[in-house]
């Protein structure tokens, strides 16, 4: 057999029109998380073009599908992908732009998609060489709670087969175009979502000894959660808490409302020191509230546990990223205060997230989640023949250790 990686990337380069054809697709057609109809049939149809036989409607709106090579029960490796959008309006003026008013992929889920349909491409091209078997998980609502994967996993996605190892990547703007990166062990924070209701008694502008002002109850609220972060965490344990909506029920100019709402976010590493987290949260809200005359109530939606990746996936995908792209464009990677919920995959299976850069070098940087966020499409060639080699050399490498 030839090189592996020359065959993969003889390959990967003869699908990329075809790959960035679907991801344009994907693109104009963005789908909210929790109504990925459409791009679930695409996805699924796109599948059975290659011969397999998808499984749909798995946690509503996600797909599977399995490809079985020599002594298929022996091993299974899983490759994972997100394909839901966001509530944003485009603003690239790419002539592909989203379709769907308010809708569009601002976070690369349409990249990812595409580059592991691309991947699945090859694997078949290259059966052959595969003993054991891949699982194809295309998971719908990613970027909503409860998340896709643990909607998928209590509808039985792992039933009939549960992988042994299991991947997945996320686009990085910041990351120029032909790097790649990962880390060991905790990568993505924790997440949970703070809802406030704060609770006074409204009244005249002009009269404010007459009321319970919840807009500066809610104030003091947000002052006085500072703390947490700054006074109760650890200086080594990496917390942020965020309250990103302040919105009066009732008011104005003249007039106190009744009711303040508030939501935000805690993100952290460590389960813990997270529960007691929400309880300094609940405390301090409470408290405060009740020093001012008012009431606070708190709802905390518990989301996602923090990312793990495991050593020994991950050393092997940095591995196999050093031989593909070259060691000079593999990085080590710091913490980040982002969340996945791929990390109810990972509590599971011995997994590893890892990175592939979409910034083209030259041009003006946007981040995830805004609505110019620009892909540099050959960052798709390199990822489909990335993931590829990545899932080849995982069954190898387990072949070797028998």
């Amino acid at each position: 057999m030839d090189n592996l990686i020359d065959i993969i990337k003889r390959l990967a380069h003869a699908q990329r029109d075809q790959i960035i054809e679907w991801r344009r697709w994907m693109h104009r057609h963005p789908d909210l998380s929790q109504q990925e109809y459409g791009t679930m049939e695409f996805v699924a149809e796109r599948l059975r073009e290659m011969g397999l036989e998808p499984k749909t409607g798995i946690g509503k709106t996600g797909t599977m599908a399995m490809l079985r090579g020599k002594d298929p029960d022996s091993y299974c490796v899983a490759l994972r992908s997100d394909y839901d959008a966001l509530p944003i309006t485009e603003c690239t003026g790419l002539p592909f732009a989203s379709e769907n008013p308010g809708v569009m992929h601002a976070c690369g889920h349409d990249m990812h998609t595409c580059s592991l349909l691309g991947a699945i491409k090859i694997l078949l091209q290259l059966k052959e060489h595969i003993h054991g078997s891949l699982m194809f998980i295309f998971e719908p609502s990613e970027e909503k709670y409860p998340g896709g994967a643990r909607m998928m996993m209590e509808d039985g996605l792992f039933d009939e087969v549960m992988p042994n190892e299991i991947y997945s990547f996320h686009c990085l703007p910041e990351m120029d175009y032909g790097k790649v990166g990962m880390r060991k062990g905790k990568y993505m924070a924790s997440t949970d979502e703070l809802y406030w209701t704060v609770k006074g008694l409204g009244g005249h502008g002009a009269t404010p000894h007459l009321s319970v002002d919840p807009i500066v109850v809610a104030s003091h609220i947000v002052i006085a959660l500072q703390q947490v972060v700054s006074r109760n965490a650890a200086p080594m344990m990496p917390t942020v808490l965020t309250i990103g909506k302040i919105q009066e029920v009732g008011g104005r100019t003249n007039i106190i409302p009744d009711t303040v709402k508030m939501e935000g976010i805690i993100r952290t590493f460590d389960e813990k020191w997270r529960l007691e987290a929400h309880e300094k949260i609940r405390k301090i809200s409470t408290g405060v509230a009740e020093a001012m005359g008012a009431e606070c109530d708190l709802f905390i939606d518990y989301g996602y546990p923090y990312v793990f990746n495991d050593d020994a996936c991950t050393q092997q995908v940095h591995d196999n990223a050093c031989a593909y792209v070259g060691e000079e464009n593999v990085e080590w990677l710091d913490l980040r205060m982002t969340a996945e919920d791929f990390a109810f995959f990972a509590q599971k299976i011995p997994a590893c997230y890892f990175r592939i850069g979409i910034h083209e070098p030259g041009t003006p940087f946007s981040n995830l989640h805004r609505p110019n966020l620009m892909v540099d499409e050959r960052s798709l060639e390199l990822a489909n023949g990335l993931i590829a080699y990545n899932a080849l050399m995982a069954l190898q490498n387990r072949i070797k250790q028998q």
